[in-house]
């Protein structure tokens, strides 16, 4: 059953013709040990590169589009019934060899009148990204093409590591939503978020252009293009 923050939210977004909203929920909530590992992990990132530890953040989508309520969101796979969560890509944790094991794989759901189960601990959100009907159906046409990268893993040589944060950025910026202006909460980091942008981008490359970790277009065997 919906919980009741899940159908308040739905039902504001379900009043406009289209929406795409964004929330951001801190890494770990309800999960002890991925609370802990984001921490540690944080403090090294941080260390490493002198300067303070931030608050880390996973993102989901609410997608209101003609065809209907949708929730879009990276996760654990907790059974093999994907079906009733609208899962359309599974990927590996880790390593593709681990991916054999339900406890390594990741789902993506896109979940019509799903739920995001750590909705209530969702901060400055929702985030407004769109209310344009035809950007949420785009959204939800290209959640199936979300490419199967490793969890963890910088398989596309994009500068930073694969995850939930990717999905969304990739999400919004195939469907041709300004995505490098969205900035998590103050204070926070949302690891992943520019790999997304990034891979975008390269996907979307008119042929013979390569998109370099920083985002720039450089036609073979010539200059420099910005985007």
């Amino acid at each position: 059953m919906r919980s009741l923050h899940t159908r308040a939210a739905a039902s504001e977004a379900d009043s406009r013709p289209g929406a795409v909203d964004l929330y951001w929920i801190p890494l770990g909530t309800g999960h002890h040990v991925v609370r802990l590992s984001g921490r540690l992990f944080e403090a090294i990132s941080a260390r490493i590169q002198r300067r303070r530890p931030c608050d880390l953040y996973h993102s989901a989508l609410m997608v209101v589009a003609p065809e209907g309520h949708f929730v879009i969101e990276q996760t654990p796979v907790p059974d093999a019934h994907g079906e009733r969560r609208g899962v359309v890509v599974e990927g590996a944790v880790g390593t593709r060899f681990a991916g054999r094991f339900r406890p390594f794989r990741y789902e993506v759901r896109r979940w019509r009148d799903g739920v995001i189960p750590d909705l209530a601990a969702a901060v400055s959100s929702p985030v407004r990204v769109s209310g344009d009907p035809a950007c949420a159906s785009t959204i939800l046409d290209l959640a199936p093409s979300i490419t199967a990268l490793a969890w963890g893993r910088d398989e596309r040589h994009a500068g930073e590591m694969w995850n939930s944060n990717s999905v969304t950025s990739w999400l919004l910026a195939s469907a041709g939503i300004d995505a490098d202006k969205i900035q998590p909460p103050h204070g926070g980091r949302a690891p992943g978020w520019r790999s997304g942008l990034v891979v975008a981008a390269r996907d979307a490359a008119p042929a013979g252009t390569r998109v370099d970790a920083d985002g720039s277009r450089q036609p073979l065997g010539g200059s420099v293009v910005a985007v």
